[in-house]
């Protein structure tokens, strides 16, 4: 006997709030070919005792004590049967249509190895006004990657031997949170990515998503995967210290910027991308063009204030002094 076509990876985490809206939301799918493989990573609430309910033959459900998002989704993956895998977190809610659409798409793109969704962004169970509508082409989803992650996790659709073949995600401490960011960034490199436009999720924002429990610590590695794909993109090396400059002029992360920056290279880093990229793709180069002009006004506002700040500093050690010499 075959398995399942597609094998729905979710990993629960103290998720028993919204744990069978999710479940629910993905067994009523229309393409019915599938396996979910739910991991329960060492939940304390009544997750555990709520996955055992469920009474469908494609759940299979894995108890294990707790070691962390990337470990499970990897474990998750291992475990799978699917020629694909379909991303499934506990508290998101996937359209009907989801797997069918994404199934469809590809099918008919046999290089895509990974293809988001456009999704809807509800605060618990009331919707809002506002959307995670991502670029949907590869060339721009590859220049966008240089900088930000634009797939929503939950959404997503993967080849399940492309991911094992860039080694899965993370579990590096130093990489990871923002696993996702991290993985996709390495799938961009060795296949096509795409998005579909439909918002066939529903993303919600509750307290206890396991994406937003703890201390956030994802401002220092998300500038160190930014940096490295930036530089990977345009043909220098990894920790080349322009790329790691324009990393961190573009997540604010000014504790990391070197003592003097270089504008005028940060900029060939931008135009390099954009052309390796897309050297002929319109929206590519635009974003290219757009994303050039704000790194010079960062770059403009952080140098002037530093400017303004210096003879201030300046005159405050005058002052010192002076105070200094009366009190001798």
């Amino acid at each position: 006997m075959t398995g399942p076509l597609i094998s729905v990876v979710m990993p629960v985490y103290n998720g028993a709030a919204d744990l069978e809206k999710a479940m629910q939301s993905v067994l009523a799918q229309s393409f019915t070919d599938f396996e979910v493989v739910a991991i329960n990573d060492g939940s304390k609430d009544e997750s555990g005792r709520l996955l055992d309910r469920v009474n469908d033959p494609r759940v299979r459900v894995i108890h294990q004590d707790n070691i962390g998002l990337a470990a499970t989704l990897n474990k998750g993956i291992s475990l799978a049967r699917g020629e694909f895998i379909a991303r499934q977190d506990q508290d998101d809610l996937s359209h009907p249509e989801r797997f069918a659409r994404q199934l469809d798409y590809m099918r008919r793109h046999a290089d895509c190895i990974l293809l988001g969704t456009a999704a809807e962004i509800w605060v618990g169970d009331e919707p809002t006004d506002r959307t995670h509508d991502h670029p949907t082409r590869h060339e721009v989803l590859a220049f966008d990657l240089l900088f930000n992650n634009p797939f929503v996790h939950s959404s997503v659709m993967m080849r399940r031997d492309a991911v094992l073949a860039v080694g899965g995600y993370t579990t590096d401490p130093s990489r990871q949170p923002p696993e996702d960011y991290e993985l996709w960034s390495r799938m961009a490199r060795k296949g096509r990515i795409a998005n579909l436009e439909e918002r066939l999720l529903i993303y919600r924002e509750v307290p206890q998503s396991m994406s937003r429990t703890g201390p956030n610590p994802f401002l220092d590695r998300l500038v160190t995967i930014s940096a490295e794909n930036l530089a990977l993109a345009s043909g220098r090396s990894v920790g080349d210290i322009h790329a790691e400059n324009l990393a961190a002029y573009t997540h604010s992360a000014l504790h990391r910027l070197s003592h003097k920056t270089d504008i005028t290279a940060m900029a060939a880093i931008i135009a390099d991308a954009a052309k390796s990229i897309g050297a002929n793709d319109p929206e590519v180069q635009s974003k290219a063009a757009e994303r050039s002009n704000i790194i010079r006004y960062q770059w403009m506002m952080h140098q002037t204030g530093s400017q303004w700040a210096k003879p201030l500093l300046q005159r405050a050690r005058r002052v010192v002094r002076r105070l200094a010499n009366l009190v001798r």
